[in-house]
């Protein structure tokens, strides 16, 4: 459980454990990320939809992660979820232009970014758990 102490930990391990599973699931269904993309682009309530949900999480991380500014974690993760709100904001904002850029960003290369997600995630995962001292 998280209390004042641990929260960075917390948010950093399930950051962690979300781009994995991320990364693992475009390696399984290669292209899975680009028609996600897609398709929130071409529809109005999923981008929306999506906008509002990033927003949220965004502004949650922010708002309960403790900033701490001799803690390098603390302000990784404020940070973070500084800036997942924002991208929330901006595909609510300019959505189209914001996916359209993320799919050029994204371009063919689905494999790497999929790899750089699983290497990114388990390097959360480990300085997770090392600042909450599990394994």
């Amino acid at each position: 459980m998280g209390n004042a102490g641990n929260i960075a930990g917390w948010i950093t391990f399930f950051i962690g454990l979300y781009a994995v599973a991320a990364g693992i699931g475009e390696f399984r269904r290669p292209g899975f990320w680009a028609k996600m993309v897609r398709e929130i682009r071409e529809s109005s309530a999923l981008r929306f939809l999506t906008g509002m949900v990033t927003l949220a999480v965004g502004a949650t991380i922010y708002l309960v992660n403790p900033w701490n500014p001799g803690d390098l974690l603390s302000i990784l993760i404020t940070v973070l979820g500084g800036w997942i709100f924002i991208e929330g904001a901006l595909i609510l904002a300019v959505g189209d232009w914001f996916l359209n850029f993320a799919s050029k960003l994204m371009g063919t290369a689905n494999r790497i970014w999929a790899g750089f997600s699983i290497v990114v995630g388990l390097g959360a995962i480990f300085a997770a758990l090392v600042r909450l001292q599990i394994g």
